[in-house]
């Protein structure tokens, strides 16, 4: 145990509720609000006390370390610092105290309190009013203790923060529940935690500067939409006052990044939110970030070089190689030229099928009660899609290209341009899921309104997720849109990729009941 460990007592280490009712309020809590009393009363100002408007912050504690973590053991600098950190462990023994002060990303320092240097009245206030979870300011000269313990030889100390409840112990791991449902405590509390945040701002830095490199715009599109489009998907209503109409929260924005290819942005793209209704699980989130992008004059071919691209300069700018690293200790390699699978053939090699896209339903239907598989949906596509996931998704190791759809679950899909009754849409799979998809897109308007029609014909007969007729698209289209490859990702599932984790793990505040 080094000198800035602390043995807790049992109040400190429970982990209160967020809200409390004045009957309901723990000792600690208690013990905690007259503290706040006595400092806000001690002070002379009005921005002192236990919530000062600043401190006189200096330097920062990785700044510090990063200067100073090769000094060796019992030595001093002369060099004085001023600064802040959240005191996560305490340990006050007579006439020297400890405290290891916690910085936003996890690096600690610890301040040394001693009667020589700050006195009795100085001493007896830090043992007084000093807990855990308050956010401290120390200055002192930077010192290695006789362990090699870096550490700030304090001068001056001051109250920055003074927390009200108790931090959970820092030993304990907290539960998947409590790090879901309070994710600053896990922020506090996990390194693993602090590193996810690190990770997804790294790798959406890192798919901005790729599309910037590739000449690719960034716009937005409307999250409030009068009609729903771009995936098959049922939505979010809500109503507009000002309007006096109902209004979809956005299920993807494609409609309107194709309206802006029409205008002439040759190549766009956006990070969005998108919102579907629909249900969660470890891969889904009715609230998820997601990335599409366009490009005139591609199709569906280019779009996967592109998403190749992307991924793998996200792996490097996260793990600093295309071999990631999950948090489980596995290693996945997400280098080199990925696999590009027929869906229809690789079914019928697993299935020992002869499926094409002419196949009676009623084959399909019967392959699917013969593997005990529910399928409740009218159309053939469906259940190519069904039962390929039954036989092959499960075998796919690396990352895989899965090629040439159904005609009849893609309404926004190019035909194929040499197999009937398939489009141009491939789906990509990492560590088993579905992490993008890419399309060589429908530019014609005559077909697109064919599909719409038939997509307003299943939503008549019941089916939520089928698209609307969306004229205003249409009109758009008849403008001209040049021949396009698109391709949506999933920002959270990229994370997955990247990380091994759950989709929970990699949203910061994911939606809880």
């Amino acid at each position: 145990m080094t000198e800035n460990t602390a043995a807790a007592s049992p109040a400190e280490t429970t982990l209160t509720g967020d809200e409390l009712s004045a009957s309901e309020i723990s000792e600690q809590k208690a013990v905690r609000l007259a503290k706040r009393d006595r400092l806000n009363a001690a002070s002379a100002t009005p921005g002192g006390g236990a919530y000062p408007v600043s401190v006189p912050v200096t330097d920062t504690i990785p700044a510090v370390r990063a200067r100073f973590g090769d000094l060796e053991a019992d030595a001093a600098t002369g060099v004085t610092v001023g600064l802040a950190g959240r005191v996560v462990h305490l340990r006050n023994t007579g006439k020297l105290c400890f405290a290891s002060l916690q910085a936003g990303d996890g690096t600690r320092i610890q301040a040394m309190v001693s009667l020589g240097v700050v006195g009795e009245e100085s001493l007896a206030e830090w043992k007084d009013l000093v807990d855990l979870g308050d956010h401290l300011f120390v200055s002192g000269e930077v010192i290695s203790s006789r362990r090699g313990e870096l550490s700030i030889m304090v001068a001056r100390w001051e109250i920055a923060t003074k927390a009200l409840l108790p931090l959970p112990n820092l030993h304990t791991e907290l539960s998947e529940e409590t790090r879901v449902r309070s994710r600053y405590l896990d922020l506090i509390n996990r390194d693993q935690a602090r590193r996810n945040v690190i990770a997804r701002s790294r790798a959406v830095a890192s798919l901005r500067s790729t599309f910037t490199g590739l000449d690719f715009i960034e716009i937005e599109t409307p999250m409030l939409q009068v009609m729903h489009g771009g995936a098959s998907a049922r939505p979010f209503t809500t109503h507009s006052n000002a309007f006096d109409t109902d209004l979809y929260l956005r299920i993807a924005p494609e409609l309107f990044l194709k309206r802006a290819v029409v205008g002439g942005i040759d190549r766009v793209y956006e990070i969005n939110r998108n919102f579907r209704n629909e249900g969660a699980d470890s891969t889904h989130s009715p609230e998820f970030a997601m990335l599409e992008a366009y490009e005139a004059y591609g199709d569906y071919n280019s779009i996967a070089d592109l998403t190749q691209t992307l991924i793998h300069d996200a792996a490097a700018a996260v793990s600093g190689s295309h071999v990631v690293t999950w948090a489980d200790g596995t290693e996945y390699d997400l280098g080199g030229e990925w696999d590009r699978i027929s869906m229809y053939d690789s079914l019928n090699a697993a299935a020992d099928t002869a499926f094409s896209p002419a196949t009676p339903l009623a084959e399909l239907k019967a392959l699917a009660e013969r593997e005990g598989l529910e399928i409740d949906h009218p159309i053939h596509g469906k259940y190519v899609e069904e039962l390929w996931e039954h036989f092959v998704k499960g075998s796919l190791v690396r990352p895989t290209f899965v090629m040439d759809f159904p005609v009849d679950t893609s309404p926004l899909v190019r035909n194929h341009r040499s197999v009937d009754g398939v489009v141009e849409k491939w789906d990509l799979y990492i560590r088993g899921f579905e992490l993008a998809t890419g399309y060589s897109e429908l530019v014609d308007p005559v077909i697109q309104r064919e599909r719409f029609v038939e997509q307003a014909r299943l939503a008549a007969g019941g089916d939520p997720e089928a698209m609307r007729l969306d004229e205003e698209f249409l009109r758009a289209l008849e403008y001209g849109m040049p021949p396009s490859g698109g391709m949506g990702m999933g920002i959270d599932r990229l994370l997955m990729a990247l990380t091994g984790l759950g989709i929970r793990e990699t949203i910061l505040f994911p939606l809880v009941k």
